[in-house]
């Protein structure tokens, strides 16, 4: 009898306070469950309770018993929930999980496996380009040291980009080699090209997320108000955030009757929008944050198989071209996005072929399916000590 070499399935540990329902938590997993001879073993345990819970500790609000005797209970739960995860070869954190390695570090050693952390975003970054460093300078040193220390101890690194890359390595003294550049995506099981058609009587710009400085709204209602005499160019904001408000006055005193704000609707209501739209918006804010990334609205509106305008960065450059995956645009410039709006609405082939380049250029390194194949090859690399 001829025995069979069965190869050994790549065990991994999801860790951390990670945010199990923020999309590149989700999609990543979703691509991990996907691969074939993985096994994934979930040890997660809330920390945060939402955005403002965040905000409110990064601007000082941490200073008090209570939310210290979270913090512990929360990590004595992780630890208690790691007992129980069978063995596994290397442990990957999840978003956000600079904090996490802390512990993870203690228990890998323990499990004599390799660590890995998907890094996504500075939290020190975020922190400081959101006005929380300025609310409480001690948080904003602290998140400093426990992000420089938290990102020394992984034996692996996972970057979106190098723009990204450049920027940890120069701010807090990393070596190149830690790290390994996988991009985001979006969900295709959500977000795929839908039968229902843009209306006929009106050309729809559509933007969709969190309303942050990052992403410079302002350049939005500038072009809105440069083509309030273009009839049919409405666009149409779905979403929250800091900085709606206050747009939304903006929106009032200029008198600008081309724009809807539809707030949080239901994911089948937003994706009927999306569907709908003769183009969607990038974004076009100038913040460093958000020229060293590209953010989840470009991928899913690529996933739709709908036309994307966004500001230009280096990142976005490396991998999409002008005119042929994406329309790209200066920053922060409404004439050039007016221009640009007008140029797509006269143009639909170019339209047509932004769209489906783009979809295709999604299909083939930004699925659920491709990241998480990057990813375990990542981690197969970590696991046989190449890395």
């Amino acid at each position: 009898m001829t025995n069979h070499f069965v190869k050994q399935p790549l065990r991994i540990c999801y860790f951390g306070t990670y945010r199990a329902n923020y999309t590149c938590n989700q999609i990543l997993l979703k691509g991990l469950h996907a691969q074939e001879n993985v096994e994934v073993y979930e040890c997660h345990s809330t920390l945060w309770h939402s955005i403002d819970d965040r905000v409110e500790q990064a601007s000082g609000g941490w200073l008090n018993l209570e939310f210290i005797g979270r913090v512990l209970k929360t990590y004595w739960q992780l630890f208690r929930n790691h007992n129980h995860v069978p063995k596994y070869d290397v442990m990957l954190i999840g978003y956000p999980g600079q904090f996490d390695t802390y512990l993870a570090r203690l228990l890998t050693w323990w499990r004599k496996s390799p660590m890995a952390l998907d890094i996504l975003m500075s939290l020190h970054l975020v922190a400081e380009e959101r006005g929380l460093l300025k609310k409480s300078p001690f948080t904003g040193k602290l998140i400093f040291w426990l992000e420089k220390g938290g990102l020394k101890l992984p034996n692996l690194l996972i970057s979106e980009n190098f723009a990204y890359e450049s920027y940890y390595c120069q701010k807090y003294n990393l070596p190149p080699k830690r790290f390994k550049r996988i991009p985001h995506g979006a969900d295709d099981s959500v977000y795929y090209p839908r039968p229902i058609s843009p209306p006929e009587d009106e050309f729809r710009v559509t933007y969709h997320g969190m309303f942050l400085p990052s992403h410079g709204l302002d350049a939005v209602i500038g072009a809105a108000k440069q083509l309030k005499d273009e009839k049919k160019i409405h666009f149409h904001f779905y979403g929250n955030g800091p900085e709606k408000e206050r747009l939304e006055k903006l929106v009032d005193i200029h008198h600008l009757e081309n724009i809807t704000f539809h707030g949080f609707v239901s994911r089948d209501e937003l994706l009927d929008g999306l569907a709908q739209a003769h183009v969607c918006l990038g974004v076009f804010g100038e913040t460093r944050q958000s020229h060293y990334t590209i953010q989840n609205k470009i991928w899913e509106g690529l996933a739709m198989g709908r036309p994307v305008i966004s500001g230009e960065s280096e990142a976005i450059q490396q991998i999409l071209k002008h005119k042929e995956q994406i329309y790209l645009i200066p920053r922060n410039d409404a004439t050039a996005l007016s221009n640009g709006l007008s140029a797509l609405k006269q143009q639909p082939q170019l339209r047509k072929k932004i769209a489906e380049q783009g979809y295709t250029y999604y299909c083939q390194h930004n699925s659920p399916q491709v990241l998480g194949k990057a990813i375990v090859d990542a981690l197969k690399e970590l696991r046989s000590g190449n890395i």
